[in-house]
């Protein structure tokens, strides 16, 4: 059995960082690095209380991929517009601070796994069904739901109130907050539907009517095959989107299931930190005017 791996939707992580945290806050040369220095912190936090054998900071090499997209063309595209609530246009104070999280995470010794064609979420489900041992998943995406197995283990730390106060996501959480096992929390999302990924779901169909129909049912394909059995007692707008959903369901299915097959790096756990990254590190905290959150990131990974 492996030790734990902790796995972060870093994306996740530096846009709530650069949001949470003042502008004000910027390097000797003027350039911010808020999202900089919040990542740093977040991640030495993380190490600190969870302790972790391995940790990988999980890319977006693809945020919108082109076969979502074509399997639900309003994939996202809410997302596509700059400005909006949810957009993914990189803030232009943001973008320089990318690279710079790229660099220190490296120097740190924590991989930075992305894949073609695939979002965090893809990756971090590949390295879920790769890795023999706990695995804790930070992130503020709650569709990643679906990937909780207490037999595993694998939780969710999830960020949706802020890292500091984020919750440890189990089996029991999941049915508590939405009626439904993780295993069944994809059928669940594509019924309900996401407006924050383009999703619309079935018509008429939200959260506690979702829950009904798994609890009774069970899976997709067999509330699909009730909804056309006549014999199955079922309100008759329910019965009705849900045959004229079939297509958008099998479609929505496929869309909202990560993916567990990406060929990404095998996982190798954290090495001690030796002389030469010491002083790597403690160049960039300088360069940069985030030598205590270095310096804290430094000391976790030196335990």
């Amino acid at each position: 059995m492996a030790g734990r791996l902790l796995l972060l939707d870093t994306a996740s992580l530096y846009y709530r960082a650069f949001f949470g945290l003042p502008d004000s806050l910027k390097a000797p040369d003027g350039t911010v690095v808020n999202a900089v220095r919040g990542m740093l912190d977040f991640t030495a936090t993380l190490v600190e209380r969870y302790e972790p054998e391995a940790v990988v900071a999980c890319w977006d090499d693809d945020w919108r991929p082109q076969w979502r997209v074509d399997l639900v063309d309003t994939y996202k595209t809410q997302r596509l517009a700059e400005g909006s609530a949810d957009s993914e246009e990189t803030p232009d104070l943001l973008a320089p601070q990318v690279p710079l999280i790229a660099e220190v995470l490296a120097a740190a010794g924590i991989p930075m796994i992305g894949a073609a064609d695939a979002e965090a979420d893809d990756v971090i489900g590949t390295l879920v069904h790769r890795w023999k041992g706990p695995i804790d998943v930070v992130t503020g995406d709650r569709d990643l739901m679906q990937l909780v197995d207490d037999s595993q283990p694998v939780r969710l730390l999830y960020t949706a109130r802020g890292v500091a106060k984020h919750e440890v996501v189990d089996d029991a959480w999941v049915e508590a907050k939405y009626g439904v096992p993780p295993s069944r929390y994809v059928d669940y999302a594509v019924l309900r539907g996401d407006a924050s990924d383009g999703l619309p779901g079935v018509a008429g169909i939200g959260e506690k009517t979702a829950a009904a129909l798994i609890a009774e049912h069970g899976d997709i394909d067999a509330i699909l095959a009730a909804a056309d059995d006549r014999s199955v007692t079922m309100r008759p707008k329910v019965r009705s989107s849900l045959q004229d959903s079939a297509d958008y369901v099998a479609r929505a299915r496929e869309v909202v299931t990560v993916r567990a097959e990406l060929d990404v790096p095998e996982v190798e756990p954290l090495q001690p930190l030796d002389e030469q990254a010491v002083a790597t590190l403690t160049a960039f905290g300088e360069r940069w005017g985030v030598e205590s959150p270095v310096g804290r990131l430094v000391e976790r990974l030196s335990r």
